[in-house]
Order: C-alpha cells, then structure tokens, then sequence
C-alpha cells in the first residue's frame, strides 16, 4: 500500500435468521465502518451473493437456521462458487473442528462481544492482504 493511500473495509454479508442477533451484529459492523447486506438464511444469502458477488468479502454466517442448508452447507457452496469470500461462521451450539470450515475459514463462538467481531474480520483482511 502506498502512503496516503486507505484500506476501503471489506463488505460483511451477515446471514442470521434471529432477528435480533442479526440487527445487532449488522449494527455492531456498520459502526465499525464495515459495509452490510444481510439474509434471514442460506436461500436468501445465495441470491444476495448472486446479485452483489462482486463486492462481498465476508459472509459471517449462524449455522443452524431454517430453510434449504444450514450455515455449514452455506460456506461450502460459497467456497466452491466465491472463492474470494471469506468465511466466518458462528453459533451458538455447533463447534465445528477446523478441518470442517471451508478453505482458511474461522469459527466464532456465541455469545461474542462486537470487538471480537470486529477484530476477527479485520484479521481475516490483514491476512489475506499480507500484512
């Protein structure tokens, strides 16, 4: 990166199916800077990824939800079809082993405190970016 020159924070697309949890995670990334979309699901979350896969980074996804896949099934089909996204999956009850996640994804355990949130997608970014 060149002097002067700023890091744009990645888009987090936040997929929850608890109301409140997903307001509040989406608030918790805008007020750290982070750009959001949001899904209630997986089928809903494809069809945002579809429309804007461009622009997302980050999905940051609950595991069990209603609907056609949980949040596991959800990151391997973004992984397979996104390769760029980076994965950050969490739950409340599921404790997947790492060699279950996708690619060079993290799990986030909840409950999770919005600066662990925060601190835990920008250290996905630092390390893709290199730094």
């Amino acid at each position: 990166m060149r002097p002067g020159q700023s890091i744009t924070p990645p888009v987090v697309l936040v997929v929850e199916d608890e109301p409140l949890v997903r307001m509040t995670a989406v608030d918790e990334l805008d007020e750290a800077g982070f750009p959001v979309l949001e899904a209630k699901n997986a089928d809903e979350a494809l069809a945002v990824l579809e429309a804007h896969s461009d622009e997302v980074q980050v999905l940051f996804t609950d595991v069990d939800m209603p609907g056609s896949m949980n949040g596991m099934a959800l990151a391997e089909q973004v992984y397979r079809r996104w390769p760029h996204v980076l994965l950050l999956i969490s739950s409340g009850h599921a404790r997947p082993r790492p060699d279950e996640i996708p690619d060079h994804g993290h799990f986030l355990p909840k409950p999770y405190r919005a600066a662990t949130l925060v601190r835990h997608i920008t250290e996905m970014m630092q390390i893709l970016r290199g730094s």
